[in-house]
């Protein structure tokens, strides 16, 4: 009953941590996983990570790609299909879309900037971009933006619901239009007073890496930290609404009038709206780079790299830090970062001392919705117990 428990508890406190033309409900193809189980080390279940991806395809997800490692040892696994209409096995090596785990770059350049002298944290971000949110906001610290405490409102998007934004999947909503929009709103609160995580404060901090580094942020963060932390399949598409290289295609379900539902092809889609807060592709490979070059204090100096693991002791209920997440489970602390774009969720966690580390892509079929992936809830299950 206490193991009941603590399963439960874990995946409600997950839930609060994270998030072509229409095909009919398909018959799905035999389940597809190949998963390598290595040796594995008395804290690490590869029978229960096997299980975590069993049955791929199904109505939650169409493919997933795992990776735990760390000290406590190492699994591998993929499922699931490449695309429904082929039926082809899903590729372990895939790109896809991260989504929200780009601000964990993001966070890690701005503060390679300030370990540099090139960015002050405590410095308001209108005195290196002076005009961009108005008079009607106080000083809003580069900190503040770090660990969503800025009181910046959420910017304007392309429509609201899945329908509306599908439709508009090829347009291109600029970053400077998302922050003006937020702008004309208004501050949600003083800045420093609570913490809201919204997309915008990483925006801006794109913004701001740009007028310091003078170079677009792709060109910026590439240089600052993909290429340092040897991520050579992750780039930023912008505009391009393709997934460039090979990639397993992500699907949208919904619900049709008479009750019958449709699988939609959404893997091409232009997020240059979402820029430094959740437009990069990447893959498990690169995201378990980066997680052992970042927490192994390869990447950022030591002196910046506490505010990665730092959570503002002053706001109650504060879990976010500058580009992480702290989640405790089990007497041991994570640090996490997850994302979602349609047809895509995807997570990357560890512990401090890299003692265990999971990364995941999962092709989910309600990527956007409330509460979390079944299929990604059971890989976290799995690898985080």
């Amino acid at each position: 009953m206490r193991a009941r428990r603590r399963t439960v508890a874990l995946a409600a406190s997950l839930v609060l941590a994270l998030g072509a033309g229409p095909l009919a409900v398909p018959a799905f193809a035999s389940p597809t996983t190949t998963a390598k189980a290595e040796p594995c080390a008395d804290g690490l279940n590869a029978r229960a990570l096997c299980e975590a991806v069993a049955g791929l395809p199904d109505a939650d997800a169409t493919a997933a790609l795992v990776r735990v490692g760390g000290t406590d040892g190492t699994w591998r696994g993929s499922a699931g299909v490449h695309d429904l209409a082929s039926g082809r096995p899903a590729d372990p090596d895939a790109r896809f879309r991260a989504g929200s785990v780009t601000k964990v770059v993001t966070a890690a350049a701005v503060l390679k900037l300030a370990a540099r002298g090139g960015i002050h944290l405590d410095r308001p971000v209108q005195r290196y971009l002076p005009g961009l949110l108005g008079k009607d906001f106080r000083p809003v610290t580069v900190r503040q933006l770090l660990n969503h405490t800025s009181g910046i409102r959420a910017g304007d998007g392309l429509g609201e619901t899945f329908e509306e934004v599908y439709a508009h999947r090829y347009d291109t909503l600029t970053p400077q239009a998302v922050v003006a929009s937020a702008a004309a709103k208004g501050p949600e609160f003083h800045p420093g007073r609570k913490q809201h995580y919204l997309n915008i404060n990483y925006t801006v901090l794109g913004m701001l890496i740009e007028k310091v580094t003078g170079r677009p942020y792709a060109t910026a963060v590439t240089g600052l930290v993909l290429a340092p932390a040897g991520m050579r399949d992750t780039y930023f598409p912008g505009t391009d609404p393709r997934i460039l290289g090979p990639h397993n295609h992500g699907y949208q379900a919904v619900r049709n009038a008479d009750g019958t539902t449709e699988f939609i092809n959404v893997t091409e889609w232009n997020q240059a709206d979402r820029f430094a807060a959740g437009d990069m592709i990447s893959t498990t490979a690169d995201l378990e780079r980066l997680l052992g070059s970042l927490f192994g204090g390869r990447l950022v100096p030591r002196p910046q790299l506490r505010e990665m693991f730092t959570v503002p002791a002053h706001i109650e209920g504060a879990t976010y830090s500058a580009g992480l997440q702290r989640f405790e489970y089990g007497g041991r602390v994570y640090w996490l970062k997850s994302g979602g774009r349609y047809g895509y969720n995807a997570l990357i966690a560890g512990t401090r001392n890299l003692s265990r580390t999971l990364v995941y892509s999962v092709n989910a079929t309600d990527a956007k919705g409330e509460g979390m992936n079944p299929v990604a809830e059971r890989i976290a299950l799995a690898a985080l117990k």
